[in-house]
């Protein structure tokens, strides 16, 4: 089964590997017996079903979940069960994925023009006039 997460990009399950482990907090007598926090380990570097520029971003996007070798480790401990833990880290992991893919708007710089330059002098030089008024008065 696939991950569907854009229109055209869909993650296998079998590009993910998700194993337990124990979690801290709450959980009484259970916490220290049943492994529900989820680890979710999925090799970007080595993915076939993402683009060269998605995979290139999300190893930047993921920052320090990402080791050496271009793995993403997600960890998931929000909840108490493993089901709930597993359906968290993936879709940690597909958010960060439709974020690597959002293309940013291309934006030309501007410069401001001649008369936005003019009211900006304008309003500096009134506010000038304004303080040198309040400067105390000369004795020549």
């Amino acid at each position: 089964m696939a991950i569907s997460i854009l229109p055209g990009l869909s993650l296998p399950d079998s590009e993910l590997e998700v194993s337990y482990i124990l979690a801290s907090g709450p959980g009484g007598q259970n916490v220290n017996k049943v492994a529900t926090a989820a680890q979710l380990r999925f090799d970007a570097a080595r993915s076939a079903s993402l683009p060269e520029r998605v995979r290139m971003r999300l190893l930047e996007i993921a920052g320090s979940r990402a080791t050496r070798d271009g793995v993403i480790v997600i960890t998931a401990r929000r909840f108490r069960t493993q089901i709930r833990n597993r359906e968290d880290a993936i879709e940690r992991l597909v958010t960060m994925i439709r974020e690597a893919a959002h293309r940013q708007a291309f934006r030309v710089p501007t410069r401001p023009g001649r008369a936005a330059r003019a009211r900006r002098m304008d309003g500096k030089s009134h506010r000038a006039g304004i303080k040198r008024g309040r400067a105390a008065p000369r004795e020549d």
